[in-house]
């Protein structure tokens, strides 16, 4: 299955998601040339994963370089189709931990995400958007992280009920409890 066919078999979850779901599509389909790299500056396709330990009491996160702030796992698709590969390739480079998997393969959100005005390597980056394809992911909380010091400052488990304690970003926060919600409802 290509990623535009797991976007429309993802059955959103509320009327925001019903709106990205049909942007995104909408989006993909006027600039499927370059919606999976950043050469398209308005808006391209990302992949994250929210990382829980396996008991779904615990999030991995990293405090991100850029936005100072503590946040999920994810990056650009860079031309990649498969978004979970993304997802987790990103968890494992963010958090140095080796053996991350996927609840499952099916995709946990879907989001248009603002993303502010920049430095980044020198350059300036405009303000755009991520359209954004997430994945719930699982680590065991006793497995070494590792910071990656060109995109994180550091890494660490949060309980759940104190993520808003952490992020300052309210509408990824919503994402999280979002997804949260979501693992907890799977088989454990």
């Amino acid at each position: 299955m290509t990623y535009i066919e797991d976007i429309l078999c993802y059955k959103p979850t509320s009327l925001q998601e019903e709106n990205d779901k049909r942007i995104i599509l909408e989006f993909i389909d006027a600039y499927e040339h370059n919606i999976l790299t950043r050469k398209n500056e308005i808006a391209h396709l990302t992949s994250s994963g929210l990382i829980l330990n396996n008991k779904r009491t615990k999030m991995l996160m990293i405090h991100h370089n850029i936005y100072q702030t503590w946040t999920w796992t994810g990056g650009h698709a860079d031309g990649d189709t498969d978004m979970l590969y993304v997802a987790l390739k990103e968890a494992k480079e963010e958090t140095g931990v080796d053996n991350i998997k996927a609840l499952t393969s099916d995709i946990a959100s879907i989001d248009i995400i603002p993303v502010y005005g920049h430095m980044k390597n020198g350059n300036f980056i405009s303000s755009h958007l991520h359209l954004n394809i997430s994945y719930l992911l699982i680590a065991d909380e006793n497995d070494p992280t590792c910071i990656n010091v060109n995109e994180t400052s550091d890494v660490r488990w949060v309980e759940i009920d104190q993520i808003q304690e952490h992020s300052n970003e309210p509408y990824l926060i919503e994402i999280y409890q979002k997804m949260i919600r979501k693992a907890q409802t799977q088989k454990k």
